[in-house]
């Protein structure tokens, strides 16, 4: 399994040179990938996580993070497809997978949030005939030296669109959701799936199971499919509901279970970190603790 980490965007710590910093300590400390989240804002009697007040751009901080770094790769977990037009994040997903030298992957989800519906103008609904469509918007202007498609809910007239990105077929696409439904849909269209450690192993490892059954089904060899898990870490006093809690060695335990579930990535969110990642974290509290973590839990040769 690898092991990768979230990137310093939310929060107290979410400042440019911590970010150019944490990228190029991760880079150095052998980590796979640097991922990103998405949040566009939050009304005001919504009731979220401290972590979704204060969000960077998550491509724009990954372009940061590629300017600093040359091997670790670049993720986002996840863009919201309703928010966005596919062809606006086909020339964006192609200009940072150029611009990293073909280092990103990217997440796509369909979204939960009202507010941001509402705020863009958008409906996630219907979720898998959008999603099938966005992908097939993304693969023709990605691959196609012509590129066209005609859907119900999108539209690309016949066009050229360059520079292409530097991964062969385009970054690659993983999606996020839990239903069944969901879940065969990245088996059979996605590189993988993405999901989170709000899901027990049980959950995971099921998910897994039913992700890869769908990739066969369609033909694909379900060994590639990528299981890719963003993790909450709190280090200090064991709690039996966050499986990576404790010391280190009961934290690494936790990722081991991961593994042992079917995952074939585990990244470390600091984000999640409430001394880190809240809008009202001490600054410096917050960087000194995420250096500790990414060192203490930096993957083994």
């Amino acid at each position: 399994m690898l092991i990768s980490t979230g990137a310093p965007v939310a929060g107290a710590w979410a400042e440019p040179a911590l970010l150019g910093e944490f990228a190029e300590r991760a880079e150095r400390l052998g980590y796979h990938g640097l991922w990103s989240f998405q949040r566009l804002l939050v009304g005001v009697d919504q009731p979220m996580l401290p972590v979704y007040h204060h969000v960077l751009d998550p491509l724009l901080a990954l372009t940061w993070a590629a300017a600093r770094t040359s091997t670790i790769r670049l993720g986002v977990a996840v863009i919201n497809i309703p928010y966005v037009s596919p062809v606006y994040l086909a020339k964006q997903a192609a200009t940072l997978d150029v611009l990293s030298g073909g280092r990103f992957d990217l997440g796509l989800g369909t979204g939960w949030s009202q507010p941001e519906f509402e705020a863009t103008g958008s409906d996630p609904n219907p979720r898998g005939k959008r999603l099938r469509e966005y992908l097939e918007v993304l693969r023709t202007l990605w691959n196609d030296p012509v590129a066209s498609f005609e859907g119900d809910l999108y539209r690309v007239p016949e066009s050229t669109a360059a520079p292409r990105p530097v991964q062969p077929g385009g970054p690659p696409v993983l999606l996020g959701g839990t239903a069944d439904v969901a879940l065969r849909r990245a088996g059979r269209l996605g590189a993988g799936w993405v999901s989170s450690s709000r899901l027990g192993f049980d959950d995971i490892s099921r998910g897994a199971q039913i992700v890869r059954r769908a990739a066969e089904e369609a033909g694909r060899d379900p060994d590639a499919v990528r299981i890719v898990v963003r993790a909450v870490v709190r280090p200090g006093l064991r709690d039996d509901a966050v499986p990576l809690s404790g010391d280190w060695d009961q934290i690494r335990a936790g990722a081991d279970r991961y593994a042992q579930a079917g995952v074939t990535e585990l990244f470390y969110d600091l984000n999640w970190d409430p001394v880190i990642g809240a809008p009202g974290a001490d600054p410096a509290v917050a960087r000194e603790r995420a250096g500790e973590i990414l060192s203490a839990l930096a993957p083994r040769p």
